[in-house]
């Protein structure tokens, strides 16, 4: 039978491709959102694009849960796995109702203790609760494992200079990241070949080329050029230069400045930089010779990773 795969396009998403091939499933249908990531990162993937639903979005969680009792009326599934967000919850529900095995894997984001979509799956009877962290395993919360066990850096033997830089801040449309955006125009040389993907974030002085959002595809080849990634503190992005060998220069959003609803990435960097996988720096702090240190590193595949542990129902 076929295995549900359940997330949010961003960062759940990322997440959730990147565990695929250490959760141990066969034949698996993704669910999430329709966007240029999910086109270019599923292409070829057998994929149901639902309604989006943003952060504590009732309507568009009940949107989602029409379309999801539609879906396990018409087929039967195995196992539904997610990610997160609020999608999941709109799939758990039907799920459970008809038996089918249901697991909950806390973003990478959460550090120190569950998502409010982690607290609302714990409620729902018989799904499965996994952090990605060993320090708040407990209760009914297991730990499986991280996505950031697949990688280890190591300091270049001849760092490149500077000449080809990647700034990502994400593509979420409700939080943008002017303060970083400010700064980094300022900062950055004219002469530098800068790709800028900068989601709904304007300011006054728009640096010339800025896009709201770039293509997989091309974005995973500037990642693979260029000679350092500048990038908010979320996970997808945190990912995506990892995979192309770059220690990223990391800056955290902050609650207090209206740029995401939480201080998440704030533990997010904290937690990566003590891995050694990325620099983490607050906007109004870095500096060129910040950059000069992420270029110093590199990362690559650790050797060896082990499965994530969804253990049977």
């Amino acid at each position: 039978m076929t295995t549900m795969l359940v997330a949010s396009t961003g960062g759940h998403l990322a997440e959730l491709y990147d565990l695929a091939p250490r959760l141990g499933v066969g034949t698996r249908r993704w669910v999430t959102f329709d966007s240029p990531q999910s086109r270019s990162l599923l292409d070829g993937e057998d994929v149901a694009f639902v309604p989006p639903v943003t952060s504590r979005d009732m309507t568009g969680v009940l949107r989602d849960l029409a379309v999801a009792r539609r879906m396990f009326r018409a087929e039967r599934y195995e196992h539904v796995i997610s990610t997160g967000a609020a999608v999941a919850m709109a799939f758990f529900l039907p799920a459970t109702a008809a038996g089918v095995r249901c697991s909950y894997i806390e973003s990478a984001t959460r550090t120190a203790g569950p998502s409010l979509t982690g607290r609302l799956a714990a409620r729902v009877p018989r799904v499965g609760l996994y952090t990605q962290y060993p320090g708040w395993a407990a209760g009914s919360w297991r730990y499986g494992g991280s996505i950031f066990d697949a990688f280890e850096a190591e300091v270049r033997a001849e760092p490149p200079p500077i000449r080809k830089v990647v700034v990502t801040l994400g593509t979420h449309a409700r939080y943008t990241f002017p303060r970083l955006l400010t700064h980094l125009v300022g900062l950055l040389p004219s002469e530098w070949e800068i790709l800028w993907q900068v989601g709904s974030t304007v300011i006054d002085a728009m640096p010339e080329g800025a896009r709201r959002q770039v293509p997989i595809t091309e974005m995973r080849q500037a990642l693979a050029e260029a000679d350092v990634v500048i990038s908010h503190a979320g996970v997808g992005s945190a990912l995506a230069a990892m995979q192309a060998g770059k220690r990223a220069l990391y800056v955290p959003r902050r609650k207090a400045y209206g740029e995401h609803i939480d201080d998440h990435q704030v533990e997010m960097a904290r937690e990566l930089e003590g891995r050694k996988l990325v620099v983490a720096r607050e906007a109004q702090d870095v500096t060129l010779a910040d950059l000069e240190t992420a270029a110093a590193w590199s990362v690559r595949a650790a050797p060896g990773v082990a499965p994530f542990r969804l253990v049977p129902r």
